[in-house]
């Protein structure tokens, strides 16, 4: 729009010199306007800006330009058309839902293990455009190169990458090392390409009924041996536990029988009878009574 209103003020200027000389009292300064218009609407045609996370392929009378203009205000030639590119972090997702439901999504993968058994798989791809390689990227593949390179890769990395394990594995202990694996594919399948990859999420592995089943009752059977396991080594604590209290009950023993000799108890016999004697509660008191002990008891009167 620029460049045509460019086009217009330019001519509109040469037809006013040209009437300048024909038409009598004509403005001076409408061509000068024209012509400082014209100036104006060419130097806007040459400003673009590029928006953040983008980056710009030039192209000129259908040739690309091997340069690419990153984010921000540029001068560019105005007859040079500029196709944006993103180069920010973009997901793609294979699921085997659509949503919150159950319905197989078109997009599912599906892929064979070692021992040749399906397991669909929920997989999300992190990856970039390389802003060096949008040139390429655009006049080699073009602007949709999502579905003919990124697409592609995925589904076959993926089914490259689990047909080395088992399905027990992938459902389970060697879970990371798939997304590895497929990480590892896909680097070299995108190199060359523009396109690098950040990362994979393996988010769910859905194993065929019978196999899910045999793989759960395995994993019970795992988890209820290691609680034995535990149960045993807390009644062994328990039982050294006992062994350790009642030797230091048995010591203990041994220290009180050491120490009961005949005057200490007689001691103590003396400090019982006193305490009964002074209860309030008591009328009658009868006591066994030892010719060798000599009871010094405060007998309250009356009594």
């Amino acid at each position: 729009m620029l460049l045509f209103l460019f086009l217009i003020f330019l001519i509109l200027g040469f037809i006013l010199i040209v009437a300048k000389r024909t038409v009598k009292n004509l403005n001076p300064f409408l061509a000068p306007a024209a012509f400082v218009l014209c100036i104006i609407f060419l130097f806007l045609s040459m400003v673009r800006m590029i928006g953040p996370g983008q980056v710009a392929v030039q192209v000129l009378f259908g040739k690309v330009q091997e340069r690419t203009l990153p984010s921000g205000l540029h001068l560019v030639n105005p007859l040079i058309s500029l196709e944006k590119m993103t180069v920010r972090t973009q997901a793609y997702t294979m699921s085997a839902k659509s949503g919150e439901g159950q319905i197989k999504g078109d997009d599912a993968i599906v892929a064979l293990t070692a021992e040749g058994l399906s397991v669909s798989l929920d997989v999300t791809v992190w990856y970039h455009l390389i802003a060096d390689d949008a040139a390429l990227v655009y006049r080699d593949i073009g602007p949709n190169y999502v579905d003919k390179i990124v697409r592609p890769a995925i589904r076959t990395a993926i089914r490259n990458a689990t047909v080395n394990y088992n399905a027990t594995d992938i459902y389970s202990v060697k879970r990371a090392e798939v997304t590895d694996k497929i990480l590892d594919l896909l680097g070299s399948d995108f190199q060359g390409k523009g396109v690098a990859c950040e990362k994979i999420l393996l988010r769910q592995v859905e194993l065929p009924p019978k196999v899910k089943n045999a793989i759960d009752e395995k994993i019970a059977a795992e988890q209820e041996a290691q609680k034995m396991v535990f149960i045993l080594q807390k009644e062994e604590k328990e039982a050294e536990r006992k062994e350790v209290e009642a030797g230091g009950i048995s010591k203990a023993n041994k220290v009180i029988a050491n120490s009961l000799t005949s005057r200490y108890l007689q001691w103590y016999y003396i400090q019982t009878l006193g305490q009964l004697v002074g209860s309030p509660n008591n009328t009658v008191i009868v006591a066994p009574f030892d010719q060798k002990l000599t009871p010094l008891l405060n007998i309250p009167a009356g009594r």
